[in-house]
C-alpha cells in the first residue's frame, strides 16, 4: 500500500511490530510531535489505547498493568518536558523489575542545542535506569531502514522483557509536517509509492508473527549445587523460607512443593503473592504473616537461630524480618534470576543465580528428612498468639493497621490489591494476616516513592475484571489526584481506601518525632478535605470514622458498581500508639506460649 509520508509509513511500521510481538494496549498523552505515533495506534484495531493528560500518570498506569500482565504496555508522548514527566515510574520499573517500554518522540537533530521550541536533549535521558536505548533515525522508505525499525521493534519487546525486566527506550525523530495526509520534505510528491520496497517483502510486510522470535532459556542450577543447598537443608533442624515482594516470582505451587518437603515455615510478605491464595491451608508448615510483630523483640529472644534461610524475591517489607535475618548465624540462600542483591543488610552467604520456580522444586526433589517439628511449632503457636492478639484488637479502638486488617479479611475472592507506601504496606505486613482467597496484593516497593500510587493501582485494574482495592495514604491520594482522571477516560472502577491521618504519620516511627521541626517539616500536616474530589472526578466520597461504618462502606463498596473511596480519618499520633501497643500485647502473647 501507499503512504501520504514517510512519518506514516515509519509509524504503522513500528507498531504493527509492537502488536505482531504481542502489544494489545498503549498508554498515550497528547502532543503534536508524537501525531504519527499516536494517529497509528488509534487507528489499528488490535490496539486499545488509555489515553492520559498527564505523562506522569499515564507513566504509572502503564507500570499497573505491567505489574499485573507481566508484560509491557508502551507510553507513547511529545517532545520536551513530556518525557521527563516519565522518569519516576522509568524508576519504579527499573529498581522493581517491572517491564516497560517508552516511545518518546523528538525533533530532528539538527534542532538539538539550537533554542528551537520544546527542544531537549533526549538522548539517554533516563540514564542508566533502562535495559537497553535506542535513538531512532529519522523516517525513510528504505527498505534496509524499516527493516531495521521492524527489528528494533522485536528487540525492545524482548529487553522489557528478559532475564532482568524494565523499562526500554526508543527516541523517535520526526520532522515536520507530522500529519498522515500531507508529504514531509524529501518524499515523492504524491507521498511514499506503492513500490518502495519492491522484491523486499519482509521490510513492506513483515512476517507471520514477530520480525525476530525470541526464544529464552531458563538459568537452572548444576546438579552439584543443588545437591549442595539440598544437604545445607537436611543437616539443618531450624530453617525458614522467605519470599519477599516479587513480580512473577516463586509460584504457589513451587512454594508449597519446597515447603512440605523441608518442613520450614514460610515468611510471607503481603507483597510476594504467596500470603493468600489456596496454598495458605494446603502445606503443613505454617504460611506466617505476623513475624513483623514478634521476631527480634524479646518474645522471641529465647529462640534458638534458624540454621539455614532459603529466601525469594526483593529484600523484606518487614524492617524486623531483615533484622532479625541478619543477626541470625545460620546459612542463608537467596536466589535471584538476575543475578541482583536484594539484600541490604550483606549478611547472606549464598546467591543462586537461576531461575526460582526450578531451584525451589530441585532443591525439593532432593531433601528427603524435613526439619524440627518444635521448630515449626514455635513458629505455629506465635502466629496464633500473634492473629488472636490482633482479632481482639479490632474490638476496641480501631487504628490504620485495624483498616488493613479488615482490607485483608474483607476483600472479595478474586480481587487485586494495591497498597501505598509508607505505613499502608508496613501495616498490612503486621496486621494482614494469611487467608486462602486469590488475592493479588501489589505495590511499588522498587524505589517506595509515594508518586504514582493512584495510577499504577488504575493500571493494574484496568488489566483485570477482578475487583480493585487501592489502599493510600493522604498524601499519597494528594500527590496523584491526577490519576483519577483514569477512572472515567479508561473505565476502571475501585474501592479506594483513604487513610487519612492529615500528614506524614510514618515519621512518628522515628526520633525526629521530638525535635521541634516535627511538625511543620516533617508530619506537614494540610488540613486538606478530599470530599469534593467526588464531585471533580465523578465518584463517590464517603467518610467512616469508625471499624462499624468502615466495614459496611468497604463491603457494600467492593460488591457495587463504579468508583467509591471511603476516607477513615485518624489522629496520626494516637494511631501510632495504638499500633505499638496492640504489638507489645501480641509480643506478651508470643512470650507466653
Amino acid at each position: 500500500m501507499g503512504y501520504p509520508n514517510a512519518n506514516t509509513l515509519w509509524a504503522e511500521t513500528l507498531v504493527a511490530e509492537l502488536v505482531a510481538g504481542g502489544v494489545d494496549a498503549v498508554c498515550v498523552s497528547p502532543g503534536s510531535r508524537s501525531t504519527p505515533l499516536t494517529v497509528a495506534v488509534a487507528e489499528h484495531p488490535a490496539v486499545t489505547v488509555y489515553s492520559h493528560l498527564d505523562e506522569r500518570s499515564s507513566a504509572f498506569f502503564a507500570l499497573g498493568r505491567a505489574r499485573r500482565t507481566g508484560e509491557p504496555t508502551p507510553l507513547i508522548c511529545t517532545s520536551g518536558t513530556a518525557a521527563a514527566n516519565f522518569h519516576p515510574a522509568v524508576i519504579e520499573a527499573s529498581q522493581a523489575g517491572v517491564p516497560m517500554l517508552l516511545l518518546t518522540a523528538d525533533r530532528p537533530p539538527e534542532l538539538t542545542d539550537s533554542g528551537a521550541n520544546q527542544t531537549v536533549d533526549q538522548e539517554k535521558l533516563y540514564g542508566d535506569a533502562v535495559r537497553w536505548y535506542r535513538d531512532l533515525p529519522e523516517p525513510e522508505a528504505e527498505p534496509r531502514k524499516v527493516r531495521m525499525l521492524r527489528t528494533t521493534a522485536a528487540r525492545g519487546l524482548a529487553a522489557a522483557t528478559g532475564a532482568d525486566p524494565g523499562p526500554v527506550h526508543l527516541n523517535c525523530r520526526f520532522r515536520k509536517p507530522l500529519e498522515p495526509t500531507v508529504e514531509v520534505d524529501g518524499d515523492e510528491p504524491e507521498g511514499v509509492p506503492d513500490d518502495w520496497a519492491d522484491g523486499d517483502a519482509p521490510a513492506a510486510e513483515g512476517r507471520d508473527g514477530p520480525f525476530v522470535r525470541t526464544a529464552r532459556g531458563r538459568s537452572e542450577l548444576a546438579a552439584g549445587d543443588v545437591a549442595r543447598v539440598a544437604r545445607a537443608v537436611e543437616r539443618a533442624d531450624r530453617g525458614l523460607v522467605v519470599a519477599g515482594p516479587a513480580h512473577d516470582g516463586l509460584s504457589a505451587d513451587a512454594l508449597a512443593t519446597l515447603a512440605d518437603a523441608t518442613g520450614f515455615p514460610v515468611l510471607a510478605d503481603p507483597l510476594s503473592d504467596l500470603r493468600f491464595g489456596r496454598h495458605v491451608e494446603a502445606v503443613d508448615p505454617p504460611v506466617c504473616g505476623g513475624y513483623d510483630a514478634y521476631l527480634g523483640s524479646s518474645a522471641t529472644e529465647p529462640w534458638p537461630d534458624p540454621e539455614v534461610v532459603l529466601r525469594f524475591g526483593a529484600s523484606p517489607t518487614s524492617k524486623p524480618l531483615r533484622h532479625y535475618l541478619r543477626d541470625a548465624a545460620g546459612r542463608q540462600f537467596v536466589v535471584d534470576p538476575r543475578g541482583g542483591w536484594p539484600e541490604a543488610e550483606f549478611t547472606a552467604t549464598d546467591l543462586l543465580v537461576a531461575d526460582e520456580d526450578a531451584t525451589a522444586r530441585a532443591v525439593a526433589e532432593r531433601v528427603t528428612a524435613p526439619g524440627s517439628t518444635a521448630w515449626r511449632e514455635r513458629f505455629e503457636a506465635a502466629e496464633r498468639a500473634h492473629w488472636s492478639t490482633v482479632e481482639s484488637a479490632l474490638d476496641g479502638p480501631y487504628w490504620e493497621g485495624g483498616v488493613l486488617a479488615d482490607v485483608a479479611a474483607l476483600a472479595p475472592d478474586p480481587a487485586t490489591a494495591f497498597v501505598a507506601n509508607s505505613m499502608a504496606v508496613r501495616d498490612l505486613d503486621r496486621f494482614g494476616r494469611p487467608r486462602t482467597a486469590d488475592l493479588t496484593v501489589l505495590g511499588n516497593r522498587g524505589a517506595s516513592g509515594i508518586d504514582g500510587i493512584t495510577s499504577t493501582a488504575l493500571g493494574a485494574g484496568s488489566a483485570t475484571d477482578d475487583p480493585l482495592v487501592l489502599v493510600t495514604g493522604d498524601l499519597a491520594y494528594y500527590h496523584d489526584m491526577n490519576g483519577l482522571l483514569a477512572l472515567e477516560r479508561c473505565g476502571v472502577d475501585a474501592t479506594v481506601v483513604l487513610v487519612n491521618n492529615d500528614g506524614g504519620g510514618i515519621f512518628h516511627r522515628l526520633p525526629i518525632e521530638d525535635h521541634p521541626t516535627f511538625e511543620e517539616q516533617f508530619r506537614t500536616p494540610h488540613g486538606l478535605d478530599f470530599a469534593p474530589t467526588g464531585d471533580i472526578y465523578d465518584l463517590a466520597f464517603r467518610r467512616a470514622t469508625d471499624r462499624e461504618a468502615f466495614t459496611e462502606a468497604f463491603t457494600a463498596s467492593v460488591s457495587g458498581e463504579g468508583t467509591q473511596v471511603v476516607e477513615v480519618p485518624f489522629d496520626a499520633g494516637a494511631s501510632h500508639d495504638r499500633r505499638d501497643a496492640v504489638t507489645a500485647d501480641s509480643r506478651d502473647a508470643v512470650g507466653d506460649r
